[in-house]
């Protein structure tokens, strides 16, 4: 049996004889990872700059529509860390059982504060993308512009003692274009989807950059001020917009 991504000394299993779930949840998505690595020629940064350890909020931007910065990014922080990131997903995984099932296998937690409070004072790693939706959701045209970051980071690090790895993500914005933000508040306060160019991924060349950790200088009693939680996260949105300003820059064209 041959396996390409055999590390060394690592224990090369019989397929035959493994249960659907390890096979579901564990080989293929395995397999699935390191080719999208591949495909995506994926460059990684600053992986000195996450904690092994103590309650950690990875704090990303958010684009694409598909969730694969989502699913890359805990795939990478996993085989960096040893660590099992729990990731803040959209409600819409959990509406059914058939999609709650599978997202709860792969570690993805409905976003939500109470969530996030129990994984961190837990100590756990959590991926928990500020921007929400209105990031992952937005049209391409504002590609690489970070939307509005929501407070509830802030308030959560300062509940928790939880330490702020700002984390930039490029490439997600050239694999899948979104044509259009739709807007179905009418029907379910608050929901917005996109509308899709493409389905198949493109080959845009990803990089994931990990800043240095942000340990906030205040404690719990500061989660009832709103203007200091307003002020905190538009400083990080906005040290997170200069850098990926900068990044983009660099780079030049997301494919080449």
């Amino acid at each position: 049996m041959i396996n390409f991504f055999k590390k060394p000394n690592e224990k090369i299993f019989n397929v035959s004889k493994l249960d659907a779930d390890t096979l579901l949840y564990k080989v293929f998505p395995r397999f699935f990872m390191e080719l999208m690595k591949k495909y995506f020629r994926l460059e990684i940064e600053g992986i000195e700059n996450l904690p092994l350890k103590g309650p950690v909020i990875i704090a990303p931007n958010h684009s694409g529509f598909s969730g694969f910065d989502a699913l890359i990014l805990a795939y990478v922080l996993q085989q960096n860390t040893k660590r099992i990131p729990r990731v803040m997903t959209h409600h819409l995984w959990f509406l059914t059982e058939k999609t709650a099932l599978p997202a709860q296998k792969m570690g993805f937690i409905e976003a939500s504060y109470e969530n996030g409070i129990t994984l961190l004072k837990k100590n756990n790693l959590v991926v928990l993308f500020p921007e929400g939706e209105q990031g992952n959701f937005k049209p391409s045209t504002k590609k690489y512009q970070l939307q509005e970051f929501k407070r509830g980071f802030i308030r959560m690090a300062l509940e928790t003692d939880a330490v702020i790895v700002p984390t930039l993500i490029l490439g997600a914005e050239e694999t899948h274009i979104n044509l259009q933000q739709l807007k179905f508040s009418k029907f379910l306060r608050g929901l917005v989807l996109p509308l899709p160019l493409n389905i198949l991924p493109l080959p845009a060349k990803w990089k994931i950059i990990f800043e240095k950790p942000i340990d906030l200088p205040f404690g719990p009693e500061k989660i009832d001020d709103r203007e200091l939680c307003i002020d905190l996260a538009n400083e990080i949105q906005e040290s997170m917009q200069k850098k990926l300003n900068k990044e983009v820059k660099k780079r030049g064209s997301g494919y080449l």
